[in-house]
């Protein structure tokens, strides 16, 4: 039995029951704490109509919208997993997601309603968020009818709360389980680097089937007492527009990058923000300095579905002198930089990160092999990426162990020549993969996504910016222009979905 943790929104309720806990961008409407926890409440009581017991799973297929946490909170009190499906991905891919959880109900919104249909399957009982003909068995008219489900049950630190399915950058997705512990202390460790406090205003947008989506930074504010101000999804204009009323703003490089490409972004004024983080990806050090122009100081942050997420955030002060950091790790946690040996390199040296700690996942769901190679005896979780630690503690992400690859003898980071095609004037994005070569074992294989309305350039080009800033085995030899990019929904390329092809001529 774990120890014993508060009702977060009754407790909230009781503390700030007027304070405002969720806006809706589109209409306005706002939701106070004490119409939280008591929609939560109704939730919980439909969800136990359902048969929703202790420990049983509760799926959600919808967009960003207030209900997600309602729901969420609801299967809190009773003690449910909440399973947050990804919207993005075909019926087919999720599938072996619902064989894999098992959940008793799944709940929809009407964007994805055949999607969730097209998972039927013997047991599955369903709950419409929006009003289709039958209005009676939609979500709003269930929980307006119901009686508030109260009970003496307290919730668990142990207990699963949720089940975030990774997004597969090289394979396929496993259940991280998410306990309401490590929310307690990714809540503590986002206020401890970001100072969220009870008068801050965030906004969520990133996809809630992401870790980042519900922990970044939407469920520290709302145990703070802030408000989030909810948007279905990334929408640029919008979000320049609500930069005087926010406090503190997540995003993921990509989010970074449109908004400094859009034409209000010169004049947008961004001095109320007062803490800016960034993760899910590198952000390149041209978009640092991009939003440094403009005052604006971008904290890169390092994390993993498995950590909670937040375990490295870069502090202000550094984000402009010690640019590619990660910073620190965050206060409840250890870190160590191994070799293949598993012993502690040395200051400055390139290894494994490990790390240990409170936030961090007990396991994969369901999958005890996995979480015996992730996890060993001691509690060390094998991150799979390689990073260093200079002098002053400040900590560096090269990515994926399985990203690197050996030319003529000499260990390459793919991250490194990416971060410098990122600085010239024509490319938006590259993405860099090692493939087989006859004299050099492997070569880099660039993949490069130019920016709108630029002068095309050439491969020869790109080769040649990257001789002037690059030792010369890091040069790629070979060059794809690509429009798009496979991503996961923290913005993170797919690597293993790009397929390596002939030199392009030209675009």
């Amino acid at each position: 039995m774990g120890v014993a943790l508060v009702d977060i929104t009754a407790k909230r309720a009781a503390l700030t029951p007027n304070r405002i806990a969720f806006e809706n961008v589109l209409t306005g409407a706002t939701l106070s704490y004490a119409q939280l926890d008591d929609r939560a409440a109704r939730a919980a009581a439909v969800l136990a109509g359902l048969g929703v017991e202790r420990e049983d799973r509760v799926a959600i297929l919808c967009r960003n919208r207030i209900e997600f946490f309602e729901i969420l909170f609801a299967c809190g009190k009773l003690g449910a997993t909440l399973v947050p499906l990804n919207w993005r991905a075909p019926a087919a891919e999720l599938a072996p997601v619902l064989t894999d959880c098992t959940p008793k109900v799944l709940i929809y919104g009407a964007e994805d309603a055949e999607a969730a249909f097209a998972l039927e399957r013997d047991g599955l009982q369903y709950l419409a968020l929006d009003a289709g003909e039958d209005t009676s068995a939609a979500y709003e008219h269930i929980i307006a009818t119901a009686s508030p489900l109260r009970t003496d049950a307290q919730w668990r630190d142990d207990a699963v709360w949720m089940l975030v399915y990774t997004s597969g950058t090289t394979g396929a997705p496993k259940g991280v389980i998410q306990t309401m512990q490590m929310s307690a202390v990714n809540a503590f460790h986002v206020s401890q680097a970001f100072g969220v406090n009870g008068a801050d205003t965030t906004i969520n947008f990133l996809p809630l089937f992401h870790t980042a989506g519900i922990q970044l930074v939407t469920l520290p504010t709302l145990i703070a007492g802030g408000t989030v101000i909810v948007m279905p999804a990334f929408d640029e204009a919008r979000a320049l527009a609500l930069m005087p009323r926010l406090d503190v703003f997540f995003g993921v490089p990509a989010v970074y990058q449109q908004l400094a490409l859009h034409p209000a972004f010169e004049q947008a004024k961004l001095s109320r923000v007062r803490a800016w983080g960034c993760g899910g990806a590198p952000l390149a050090d041209v978009l640092v300095e991009r939003f440094a122009a403009k005052g604006v100081r971008v904290c890169n942050g390092y994390g993993m579905t498995e950590t909670g997420p937040t375990a490295f955030v870069a502090a202000p002060e550094d984000a402009l002198t010690k640019i590619g950091s990660v910073g620190k790790p965050q206060m409840l946690l250890e870190v160590r930089i191994v070799d293949g040996k598993g012993e502690e390199v040395a200051v400055g040296e390139s290894g494994e990160i490990w790390m240990r700690g409170p936030g961090v996942t007990p396991g994969y769901w369901k999958r005890p092999e996995e979480t015996a190679k992730a996890i060993n005896a001691e509690g060390w979780l094998k991150s799979g990426d390689i990073g260093r630690r200079d002098a002053d503690g400040c900590y560096y992400v090269a990515g994926r162990i399985k990203e690197m690859y050996i030319s003529g003898a000499e260990n390459v980071y793919p991250a490194e020549i990416e971060n410098a095609l990122a600085r010239h004037p024509s490319v938006l994005e590259a993405a860099i993969i090692g493939v087989a070569d006859e004299k050099w074992g492997e070569v880099g294989h660039a993949f490069v996504m130019l920016r709108p309305n630029t002068a095309p350039i050439t491969v020869a080009e790109v080769i040649q910016f990257c001789r002037a800033n690059l030792a010369g085995y890091k040069i790629p030899k070979h060059v794809t222009f690509v429009d798009e990019f496979p991503r996961t929904p923290a913005g993170k390329i797919r690597k293993h979905l790009l397929a390596p092809g002939p030199i392009a001529p030209s675009r």
